[in-house]
C-alpha cells in the first residue's frame, strides 16, 4: 500500500502524465534494447568464436554498436524529459506551499520560525525534487531493466538461477531492517539544518545588536554548538545510509562467486555451453547494479518520505481567515468602519480585545491610544482582515468583511505600519507595488504628498534608484515617506496608520506628519499611535486599556480630563514627551 505522504504528492503528479507516459515508452525502448546486448555474447562465443564464422562476428559487433547508439539517444531525450517535467512538478509544490503561506494569519508567523519555514520551502522541496529528478526514471529503467534481466536469466538456465537467487533473502532482510532507522536520522538533519537557518537569519537580522553588544565570539560559538548537533545527526544518517544501502548489495555480490563456482563445473561437466555461461554472467552482472540502485533508492525514498512530511506540515497549517467565493468590485467604498461587540484572543491569557464596539464615520479620523497590549495592533490586523475576530463582527460601510472578497477589502483599506516593508527594488516598482498599473501623473502625485520630489531629484538615477534590502539605504524617515506615497497612489477608501512615527526622530517626526495630511484628507483615518502629536491629528481618539475601551472623545476633552488617556501621555504631556 502506498505511503500517505506519497499518496499526497500524487495530486501534482496527475497534470503531467500525458508528459510522462511519453518517458516511460522512450525508457521501455531503451531498456529493451539494452537487454538484448548481454545475449549478444551467447552468440558471439557459441556461433562466431568458437564456431569460427568471421560474417557472424561482423554482424554481431555491427548490432552491438547501434543498438548502443540506439539506447543512448533514447536515455537522453527520455532523461532531458523527464528532467523538465520533475521540475514542472516540484515547482508546482513549491508554489501551492508559497501560495497558502500567503494566505495564513500573524498568528501562525508569530509562533513559527522563519528559517524553519525557509528550510522548508527550499532544503526539503531541493531534496525532493533530487530524488524525483535523480532517482526515480533511473528506478523506472532498473526496475524494468531488473525484470528483464531476471526472465533471461531462468530461460538460459533455471538451475542456476535459482542458485544465484539463495542470498537475495538476507540482503532484504538487511535492506529492510535499516530503512526502518533511517527515517528517524533523516528527520533528525532535516531539523538541526532548520536550526542552524533559523540561528542565521536570525542573528545577521540582528548583526548590529551583536557587534555593538561585543557578542560576535558568544554567537559565533552558538554557531558551532549548532553545526557541531547537525554534523553529529549527518554522521549518523550517513551511518545507516551504508547499511541500509551497502550492505545489502555486498551480501548480493556473493552470489557471483556462486555462479562462477556453479556454472563452471557445469561447463566442465558440459551440461551448458561455453557461450550459455557467458550470457548468464553478462546477465549476472547487470542484475546486481539496478538491483544494488533499488536498494539505494529504498534510502532515498526514506529521506524524501521525511521531506514530504515537513512540507505536508505547513501545507496543513489552518487557514484562518478564507475568502468568500466568487465576488466582483465593490460598489463605491465610502469609508464607515464599524466594530460590533469584537473579542479577539491569542491563546496567552487574556484577551487582545474584549467586547470592543467602535463605529467611524466616513471621512472621520479615529486616534487609537493606550498601552503596550491593549490591542491596538489587533485592531490593524482586523480591519485589514489578516485576522477575524473570535466573536463580532468588522463591518466596512455596513457590509461584515468576511461576506466581501479578500481582494476587494485590501485595495479599499490600507495599511501604513512604524516599519514600512521596502523591498530591494528600485524606487518606482516599491511606489507602484499596490498599484503596478499606476500612471506616471499618479506617481508624480504621490510624490509631491509626500514630499519627496526633492529627494527623487537628488537620486543619482531618479525613480530608477536600487534602495536595498529592506530600504537600508534610506533613512527611517524616508522609508515613511515612500510608505506615505505608497498608500496615496493605492487610492484607499479608508487608512490604517499604526504606529508610523515611532521610529522617528521628533523633527523627523513633525515632518512625515505633514505628509500624512494630504494622505488622510477626505479619508477615513484610524491613527493607532504613542505620539500625541499625531492624535492631535485625529477628530476623535478612543483608550485601549486592558483590552477594553476605556475612553472616548476629542483630544481637546481627553487632554483636558485625569481619565485613561492622561494615563497614557501623562498630565501636561507635550510632543516631544510622547
Amino acid at each position: 500500500m502506498l505511503d500517505p505522504q506519497f499518496r499526497r504528492a500524487l495530486a501534482y503528479v496527475a497534470p503531467y502524465w500525458r508528459r510522462l507516459l511519453l518517458v516511460l515508452v522512450l525508457s521501455l525502448a531503451s531498456t529493451g534494447l539494452a537487454l538484448y546486448v548481454p545475449y549478444l555474447s551467447r552468440t558471439l562465443v557459441d556461433g562466431a568464436l568458437l564456431g569460427g564464422d568471421t560474417g557472424a562476428l561482423r554482424r554481431i559487433v555491427l548490432t552491438f554498436v547501434l543498438i548502443t547508439l540506439a539506447s543512448f539517444a533514447f536515455n537522453v531525450v527520455s532523461g532531458l524529459r523527464y528532467t523538465r517535467v520533475s521540475a514542472a512538478i516540484l515547482f508546482d509544490m513549491r508554489l501551492a506551499l508559497y501560495q497558502h503561506l500567503q494566505r495564513l494569519s500573524p498568528r501562525f508567523y508569530a509562533r513559527t520560525r522563519l528559517g524553519d519555514i525557509v528550510s522548508r520551502i527550499n532544503n526539503d522541496i531541493g531534496e525532493i525534487q533530487r530524488v524525483a529528478s535523480e532517482a526515480v526514471l533511473a528506478t523506472l529503467g532498473n526496475v524494468i531493466f531488473l525484470v528483464g534481466s531476471l526472465g533471461m536469466l531462468i530461460w538460459l538456465d533455471l538451475r542456476l538461477f535459482l542458485v544465484s537467487a539463495l542470498l537475495l533473502p538476507p540482503s532484504l532482510w538487511a535492506l529492510v531492517r535499516y530503512r526502518r532507522r533511517l527515517e528517524g536520522r533523516v528527520r533528525a538533519v532535516r531539523a538541526r539544518s532548520a536550526d542552524i537557518g533559523s540561528f542565521l537569519i536570525e542573528t545577521i537580522q540582528g548583526m548590529k545588536l551583536v557587534v555593538t553588544s561585543n557578542a560576535q565570539a558568544r554567537e559565533a560559538d552558538r554557531f558551532r554548538s549548532r553545526n557541531d548537533a547537525f554534523v553529529e545527526a549527518l554522521m549518523s544518517m550517513q551511518w545507516v545510509t551504508y547499511l541500509s544501502g551497502g550492505l545489502p548489495g555486498l551480501i548480493l555480490s556473493g552470489s557471483t562467486a556462486v555462479v562462477f563456482l556453479y556454472g563452471g563445473s557445469r561447463v566442465i561437466d558440459g551440461t551448458i555451453t561455453m557461450g550459455t555461461l557467458v550470457a548468464f554472467m553478462a546477465y549476472q552482472m547487470r542484475v546486481l547494479p539496478p538491483l544494488q540502485a533499488l536498494m539505494g533508492l529504498y534510502a532515498s525514498l526514506a529521506t524524501a518520505k521525511v521531506s514530504l512530511g515537513r512540507v505536508h506540515e505547513l501545507l496543513d497549517a489552518d487557514v484562518e481567515v478564507e475568502d468568500r467565493a466568487g465576488g466582483g468590485a465593490l460598489a463605491p467604498v465610502r469609508g464607515r468602519i464599524t466594530l460590533d461587540h469584537v473579542t479577539v484572543s491569542f491563546n496567552r491569557g487574556g484577551p487582545a480585545l474584549d467586547d470592543v464596539s467602535v463605529d467611524v464615520a466616513p471621512g472621520e479620523v479615529l486616534a487609537v491610544v493606550g498601552p503596550s497590549g491593549s490591542g491596538k495592533s489587533t485592531l490593524a490586523d482586523l480591519l485589514m482582515r489578516l485576522i477575524d475576530p473570535d466573536a463580532g463582527r468588522v463591518l466596512l460601510d455596513g457590509e461584515d468583511l468576511k461576506a466581501l472578497p479578500l481582494a476587494e477589502v485590501r485595495r479599499q483599506v490600507a495599511l501604513v505600519d512604524q516599519d514600512p516593508f521596502i523591498f530591494h527594488a528600485t524606487l518606482a516598482e516599491n511606489l507602484r507595488y499596490a498599484r503596478p498599473e499606476a500612471t506616471e501623473a499618479g506617481v508624480a502625485a504621490a510624490l509631491g504628498a509626500a514630499g519627496l520630489e526633492a529627494f527623487v531629484a537628488g537620486l543619482p538615477d531618479g525613480m530608477e534608484t536600487e534602495v536595498g534590502e529592506r530600504g537600508r539605504a534610506l533613512s527611517a524617515g524616508e522609508r515613511q515617506r515612500i510608505a506615505i506615497a505608497r498608500a496615496f497612489l493605492a487610492e484607499p477608501a479608508v487608512l490604517v496608520l499604526d504606529e508610523p512615527t515611532a521610529a522617528l526622530d521628533p523633527s523627523t517626526a513633525r515632518q512625515v506628519i505633514a505628509g500624512y495630511g494630504a494622505l488622510m484628507r477626505g479619508r477615513t483615518t484610524v491613527i493607532i499611535s504613542h505620539r500625541l502629536e499625531m492624535v492631535r491629528q485625529a477628530d476623535r481618539v478612543i483608550v485601549l486599556d486592558g483590552a477594553r475601551l476605556a475612553e472616548e472623545g476629542s483630544p481637546a476633552e481627553l487632554m483636558a480630563g485625569d481619565g485613561a488617556f492622561a494615563r497614557v501621555f501623562g498630565t501636561g504631556a507635550s510632543p516631544a514627551d510622547a
